[in-house]
């Protein structure tokens, strides 16, 4: 039995040019932190590291051009990409964006937490939320105890 030649998966030639653009577009604006004007300057490291993401993605971006197309009758971009799975994950985010604004980080981040954990793992809810539980403690000791980071209380909490 002879191995199957890999094909390009629908949207792949897209999403490396993609990521040679944005690749491209952070190196610029790295420059436009301090130039090449010494190599202690703040600007160097986000240069390095936008220039290892430009040569990644034209590496990316050719071995994506060198595969064949996708076969008659494989499945299309929605079909593979944008799967059910997919398509909720993406609105609890959109839905734990627009509750943060409300109800404030930690609340919405423990909505957005269980609803993730129950969704995608589908265990025992108690179990999740005790998961929820300790991550958000880690996550507010960290930004707010160590880092001091203001976190939002929403306009429906606010005490």
């Amino acid at each position: 039995m002879k191995p199957q030649t890999p094909h390009r998966r629908p949207g792949e030639l897209v999403f490396a040019l993609l990521i040679v653009v944005f690749s491209v577009a952070a190196l610029w604006q790295s420059y436009s932190i301090s130039g090449f004007s010494g190599k202690t300057t703040p600007g160097v490291f986000p240069m390095i590291a936008s220039g290892v993401m430009v040569i990644s993605g034209v590496v990316v971006l050719m071995s994506a051009t060198q595969l064949p197309a996708p076969p008659e009758g494989a499945p299309g971009f929605l079909a593979e990409i944008l799967t059910l799975r997919h398509m909720v994950v993406i609105g609890l985010v959109l839905a734990y964006v627009l509750l943060m604004p409300l109800i404030g980080f930690v609340a919405s981040s423990a909505v957005f937490l269980f609803c993730s954990f129950q969704f995608l793992w589908r265990k025992n809810p108690l179990l999740m939320l005790a998961l929820t539980g300790v991550t958000l403690v880690i996550i507010y000791v960290v930004f707010r105890e160590v880092f001091q980071v203001v976190l939002p209380q929403g306009i429906l909490l606010q005490g």
